[in-house]
């Protein structure tokens, strides 16, 4: 990777004003075992709630760095202002992090600011088929850890996000899919798939997180196979200035439903 361009506190890459504007929506991330939402994702929008593709681009290589500065700042500001209760995950382009001692301190500074606890962050790596340099990507990983941050791996299960990264990763979290998780109530091939990810999560010492679930059956299914932190249409959609805490009466439901098939225990 290039040095970083921070020079006496000055990043002129990172810093000054994008020429246009986004806000952020907040998914809920759910834990059907505890029955309440444990995370929100930050996503991307435009400020009359346009899609995440309408801002994204128009990101030139120019501006990705200041982006991702930008991105991160909002959504901490956002979430304090919203009196954010759980803990903040947000997506990063690891080729937009060149020294990640450096790259964190519009993080560290906008979270001190606000009153944000650093260890609510969570990282999610996105973009990993665009990363050469897997060396770099675990840097940035271990680094992010030994500041108190966790951090997860997106689309785990489709495109480069596959398991070959986790020969070199130790990502906290591994966020399944959509494309794993559609109609896995139903489709045994992927129920095989799901159950031995299960299985790998327990012996790398990972929390897995369902993503895309958009039906009950799917809901319980993943729940009934141990992936109890589930996010989705069928909980929220993405919204901006809203946490959708309205779900505690669903959530509630869907841990009775699981506990009665045996999936939980008291310990729960």
């Amino acid at each position: 990777m290039a040095n970083c361009a921070r020079v006496n506190g000055v990043c002129k890459r990172c810093e000054g004003e994008l020429p246009f504007e986004f806000t952020m929506a907040f998914q809920p991330i759910v834990d059907i075992s505890l029955a309440k939402v444990v995370t929100h994702e930050a996503l991307v929008r435009g400020i009359n709630g346009e899609s995440a593709w309408s801002v994204i681009s128009q990101v030139t290589d120019e501006l990705l760095y200041r982006f991702d500065q930008a991105c991160r700042v909002k959504a901490i500001e956002m979430a304090s202002a919203l009196n954010m209760q759980t803990d903040l995950s947000i997506n990063f382009l690891p080729n937009a992090v060149y020294e990640p001692e450096a790259c964190i301190q519009a993080t560290l500074e906008v979270s001190e600011r606000v009153g944000w606890p650093t260890d609510r962050l969570i990282f999610e790596i996105t973009e990993t088929e665009k990363v050469r340099d897997r060396q770099h990507l675990r840097n940035i990983i271990d680094a992010y850890r030994s500041m108190g941050f966790k951090t997860a791996l997106d689309d785990f299960g489709n495109g480069y996000a596959n398991l070959d990264l986790l020969t070199d990763l130790t990502p906290d979290k591994l966020k399944i899919d959509r494309e794993l998780v559609m109609n896995c109530d139903h489709e045994p091939r992927r129920q095989a798939l799901l159950n031995a990810i299960v299985l790998l999560a327990k012996e790398l010492n990972t929390t897995l997180i369902a993503e895309g679930v958009e039906t009950r059956a799917e809901a319980l299914w993943l729940a009934n196979a141990g992936i109890m932190r589930q996010q989705g249409f069928f909980f929220a959609k993405p919204a901006i200035n809203s946490l959708g805490n309205h779900l505690t009466p669903l959530l509630l439901e869907l841990r009775a439903e699981v506990q009665a098939a045996g999936a939980l225990d008291d310990r729960h």
